[in-house]
């Protein structure tokens, strides 16, 4: 089994995987585009989360999940990224990677329409809500600052996601490192 992630799987997926590999989606592209009220914001003051919007491209990181462990790790990202997150939904996708293979993978779509897909947001609207947002996993300006050194890490130019992160100046509560503890068999 195949998983694309572009958000926080990519810096924290939370299980094992037989491989990891740099991956391209065509047709989508990230932006900070979900409203979050659990992880990065509650119902009183929402968060922004990672979505993939329609036009351009997006990369991120596939996984590869030994058949073995394939329903438990299916199970845990389903409450993951579905149970807190009815805006999304699980697709198939194809995204090809860095080694010139194409597979298809496992992935999490807004749907259009959806009232918390915000895929228009100016800057300064999606700054606004960050900058207020907290959830049980941390703060929102902690999210988008972890999302933009993965990405730097992993050398994608992501300029819409920098400029958000350079505009959330200070010190972060905690900026979230892989250590992965209590990760799942994958």
């Amino acid at each position: 089994m195949w998983l694309f992630g572009y958000g926080s799987l990519m810096w924290r997926p939370g299980f094992d995987f037989a491989e990891r590999r740099r991956a391209t989606l065509h047709g989508r592209q990230r932006a900070l585009c979900v409203r979050t009220v659990h992880h990065r914001g509650t119902a009183e003051r929402p968060g922004l989360v990672m979505g993939l919007k329609p036009g351009g491209s997006c990369t991120g990181i596939a996984y590869r999940v030994a058949a073995a462990h394939a329903e438990t790790v299916a199970a845990y990202l389903r409450e993951r990224e579905l149970d807190h997150y009815p805006v999304y939904r699980e697709s198939a996708v194809a995204i090809a990677l860095d080694d010139g293979r194409t597979v298809t993978a496992a992935t999490y779509l807004p749907r259009d329409g959806h009232p918390d897909f915000l895929p228009d947001l100016s800057l300064e609207d999606r700054l606004a809500i960050v900058r207020q947002a907290r959830g049980v996993s941390g703060s929102n300006a902690d999210y988008v600052r972890s999302a933009a050194r993965a990405l730097r890490e992993l050398g994608i130019d992501e300029p819409a996601i920098f400029a958000a992160a350079a505009a959330l100046k200070g010190r972060g509560d905690s900026i979230d490192i892989p250590d992965d503890a209590g990760r799942l068999p994958g």
